[in-house]
């Protein structure tokens, strides 16, 4: 009985609490003219993000996020602010072509957003993303991340309080150690990518809604916790998000972190826990559901200096461990348990906090399933190998001739598969080799 009842508060909740936002900040856009973070700030991109485009965040960028985005150095700014990224891509062996596309040397234009940013007073604020997708050719809801906070002074020690309603688990977390904001930090739906990941590795992203409660301890010590929820159907297909996998009940989310500051430099480690029970894209006809508890490490260390040489390194590892029941009772898995792991890793340097460059490194491990990976040769989801990318953001630290309105980033990456879905060489046992994944991709990525 209290499975159902908090997935009925979690959704009610969040359902009001989305509308009430998004009806504040259509009204305040309808009254005033432009946009976003910086504007509200009065600072350079560079000032919340190395490299001085997102979304790596500084130290200054966790605190504002911390905050609930209601820090402000003006009034009669507008939360209102787009986006769009294009790129070209070159894989070494053609592919099978998505629908309006070749096999090969394709040009596209992978997304246009719209946001919906900023604080509405000192203790409300947020952001919420909306998408055309170029590729799939649709539209559809993307990051939400709306807060409510306060802060507090307990036993002479500064404490940040806060409340968020977020839909995709680690979207809210202040660190680019996690999936949602960790490198590459744009990608193409065209590229070739492994078929197995971890759940909390955007598994839930989009379609599931949660209300997690943290606090931030003398800017050192992080807490989370909450529950997340799919909503009803009609509000997912209202949103462009229908189809994927159904929470049963309710799922816990459980973060904690440490960060040390160093005037020009800082360090977090941090552990992070989720267990969900799903119905494997909505079906509910199997008498089980399949679970999912993802437990990790993650940590990280950034070197700020004075701006001219800025440094980063992060690093995670996740651990799943998988029940099967409903995948196996409709004959989609072979095995009723397995296990999956990731680790990733990327270092990444600046150049006056506006030309950079970043070498990724992800490892993906697992049980064998031949139902489960039935396209690979070894029935294993083993994927490995490296991301490599070069950018540029001319405007990051000294504002464009729109002053704070536009950003550009532009950038090239090179992903090198050591191992693709089981195996190095054929791994499809048709004659597909890993390295025909491999991958260059040009992009160009718009903010305004």
């Amino acid at each position: 009985m209290i499975a159902p009842f908090t997935t009925r508060l979690i959704i009610i909740a969040s359902h009001r609490l989305a509308i009430g936002m998004a009806l504040i900040a259509l009204t305040i856009a309808r009254a005033q003219a432009v946009p976003a973070f910086a504007d509200q700030t009065g600072q350079p991109c560079s000032s919340c993000h190395v490299g001085g485009f997102g979304p790596q965040l500084t130290p200054f960028g966790r605190e504002f996020k911390m905050l609930g985005y209601t820090v402000r150095s003006q009034d009669g700014t507008v939360p209102v602010s787009a986006m769009a990224i294009a790129s070209y891509l070159h894989t070494a062996a053609d592919q099978s072509p998505a629908p309006h596309y070749a096999a090969n040397d394709n040009l596209a234009l992978d997304q246009i957003s719209l946001f919906l940013a900023g604080g509405l007073n000192k203790n409300i604020g947020g952001f919420s993303q909306f998408t055309y997708d170029g590729v799939a050719r649709g539209f559809a809801w993307d990051n939400l991340d709306l807060r409510a906070v306060d802060q507090l002074t307990i036993s002479g020690t500064d404490v940040v309080a806060g409340l968020s309603l977020n839909n995709s688990p680690t979207v809210q977390d202040p660190w680019n150690t996690l999936s949602a904001w960790g490198f590459p930090y744009t990608d193409s739906a065209l590229a070739p990518s492994p078929g197995a990941s971890t759940l909390l590795n955007g598994g839930l992203a989009q379609s599931a809604l949660g209300i997690t409660a943290y606090a931030w301890w003398n800017s050192e010590i992080y807490a989370e916790a909450g529950l997340y929820a799919t909503p009803g159907r009609g509000f997912m297909r209202a949103v462009g998000a229908d189809g994927g996998a159904v929470i049963r009940g309710s799922a816990p989310y459980v973060r904690l972190g440490y960060q040390k500051d160093y005037d020009d430099q800082n360090f977090q480690f941090g552990v992070i826990g989720f267990s969900s029970s799903l119905y494997p894209g909505g079906d509910r006809t199997a008498t089980a559901s399949d679970n999912y508890q993802d437990v990790g490490v993650d940590g990280s260390y950034q070197y700020m200096g004075d701006g001219s040489n800025v440094y980063q390194l992060n690093a995670r590892y996740t651990h799943e461990r998988q029940s099967l029941g409903a995948s196996h009772g409709l004959g989609a898995a072979s095995n009723l348990r397995n296990t999956l792991d990731e680790f990733t890793t990327d270092a990444s340097y600046y150049w006056k906090n506006q030309i950079g460059v970043t070498v990724g490194y992800f490892n993906t491990a697992g049980s064998a399933d031949s139902l489960l990976y039935a396209g690979n040769r070894t029935s294993k989801p083993n994927s490995a190998g490296f991301t490599f990318q070069l950018d540029g953001t001319p405007f990051g630290e000294t504002p464009s001739s729109l002053g704070n309105h536009m950003n550009l980033r532009l950038g090239i990456q090179y992903r090198l598969f050591t191992h693709f879905d089981g195996a190095a060489g054929n791994y499809d046992g048709a004659g597909s080799n890993s390295s025909g994944n491999d991958t260059v991709r040009v992009f160009t990525w718009v903010a305004l």
